[in-house]
């Protein structure tokens, strides 16, 4: 009996870190892991009484805390992360074009965001403040990288 629970620890372990580096979520692995834990806890209560049942169950957190412990301390996490930059933008040509200043027409109705005709090119704006109607005047108040800012002129 002591090597079945040897072994469910184990692969209450196991299951637990597979859920942790290789599986998004809780998921199934989680579950598993978890469901182990409880049968280790529960034969060990059967089989040798409540005392090394106590027992299991705090060398059982003991040996969780410890390997997240070692886990957040090596560098496996480091490794495991993603260390790319997004350096793109969503911006298109014309976006990229437009300055402070310039003046340009809603071509719809800005809900905060909508298109707009500036300097002959069509872009996407988003209003400073409230709604503007179609067909109102604008200024360009604030070109971020992506994103050209515009009130009623």
């Amino acid at each position: 009996m002591l090597s079945v629970i040897i072994t469910l620890t184990i692969l209450a372990l196991l299951l637990m870190a597979i859920e942790v580096f290789l599986v998004p979520g809780f998921g199934l692995p989680g579950i598993a892991g978890v469901a182990c834990m409880v049968a280790v806890n529960v034969l060990t209560a059967c089989t040798y009484g409540l005392w090394a049942s106590l027992l299991s169950l705090a060398l059982s957190i003991v040996l969780i805390v410890l390997a997240m412990w070692w886990a957040a301390r090596s560098k496996t996490l480091e490794r495991l992360s993603l260390h790319a930059e997004i350096r793109s933008t969503s911006a298109n040509a014309d976006q990229l074009a437009v300055v402070v200043g310039e003046r340009g027409v809603a071509l719809t109705r800005l809900a905060l965001i909508g298109n707009a005709q500036i300097g002959g090119r069509t872009v996407e704006v988003k209003s400073e403040g409230g709604f503007i109607e179609e067909g109102t005047p604008l200024v360009v108040t604030r070109v971020d990288t992506a994103q050209v800012m515009v009130r009623p002129a």
